[in-house]
Order: C-alpha cells, then sequence, then structure tokens
C-alpha cells in the first residue's frame, strides 16, 4: 500500500517537474527532488532511471552528496524570484508584493548560501 503511495506521489511530483522544465516560473530541481525521494521508497528503478538521467541526474546527486546547488541554478532562481516579485508589483500592487519580496528575501538568502 505505502510502495504505491509513494509511486504516485513520485509521479506527481516528476509530472510537476516536467511542466517546470517549460514554465518559467515554475521550479524543476525541486520536483525531481522530490520525485527521487518517493521513487526510492517505491519504485527503485525509477530513482535509478532518474538519478542517471544525463540532464537532471547531476543535479540531484550533487544536492544528496553536498546539499549543493550549481551556480547557474542559484542565478536563475534568483533571477526568477526577483521577477517574480517586480511581476507582483506590477500586476497586484501592495500590500500583495510585500509577499512576493519576503519570499525573496527568505529563499533568495538560502539559495544564495548553498555550496556550488
Amino acid at each position: 500500500m505505502m510502495r504505491r503511495l509513494y509511486l504516485a506521489l513520485g509521479l506527481l511530483s516528476l509530472g510537476l517537474g516536467a511542466i517546470g522544465a517549460f514554465l518559467p516560473l515554475l521550479p524543476t530541481v525541486p520536483f525531481l527532488l522530490l520525485a527521487a525521494f518517493f521513487f526510492a521508497r517505491g519504485n527503485p528503478a525509477w530513482e535509478k532511471r532518474l538519478l542517471d538521467h544525463p540532464r537532471w541526474g547531476p543535479p540531484i546527486r550533487e544536492w544528496r552528496a553536498r546539499r549543493a546547488i550549481g551556480r547557474r541554478a542559484k542565478i536563475l532562481a534568483l533571477v526568477s524570484l526577483a521577477a517574480g516579485a517586480v511581476l507582483t508589483y506590477w500586476t497586484l500592487g501592495a500590500p500583495y508584493y510585500w509577499i512576493s519580496l519576503a519570499v525573496l528575501a527568505i529563499t533568495g538568502s538560502w539559495i544564495a548560501t548553498r555550496p556550488e
């Protein structure tokens, strides 16, 4: 029963990660990290396929080994967070852009302090 739940959650996370590869403001790698976590418990063969993927495997392995985020990924994440805050300012205005600024400050500082 639990294996099926983990497999379903892994597939959901993988799907969201795949969508995030094409939508600029939806993150990809965090969903792939979740997918690897769930696949490790629900279907280890799928976890291995994800870890062996030439594009998405290296960031997942780096995160698992050293909790590291690559420089390019850091820059893209911070630029996306800033763009989201600017977009919120232009479209929704006060007080909503304060939420975006808080997310930028908290999440951005956490991302910036991870090893590369």
